[in-house]
């Protein structure tokens, strides 16, 4: 007898539990998580025999890192906020 892929409505429906951890999304991110716990013990071993201070690795490249945008460092005061705001309305009403 075969049994139902978990990642199926079938197998989801019967083993809802166990479907959760079929795909190979929750893999691939317990994978890059393992990296990134793995890059940085390397970064703090190689730290503590150079004596200088564990340079922070650059985490593993998961999907939608790219899309996110950073805009700015810090928060705007409240009555510069409302400048840009007024501003990007003028903008739109042209």
């Amino acid at each position: 007898m075969r049994h139902p892929d978990l990642s199926s409505e079938t197998g989801r429906e019967l083993e809802p539990e166990w479907a959760q951890w079929a795909g190979t999304m929750k893999t691939n991110a317990i994978l890059a998580d393992i990296f990134d716990l793995l890059a940085m013990i390397n970064a703090n071993i190689c730290a503590m025999g150079s004596g200088k201070k564990a340079k922070k690795p650059k985490a593993y490249n998961r999907p939608g890192d790219k899309d996110k945008q950073k805009i700015g460092k810090n928060a705007l005061p409240a009555d510069q906020l409302r400048e840009w705001f007024d501003n990007k309305r003028k903008q739109s009403r042209r």
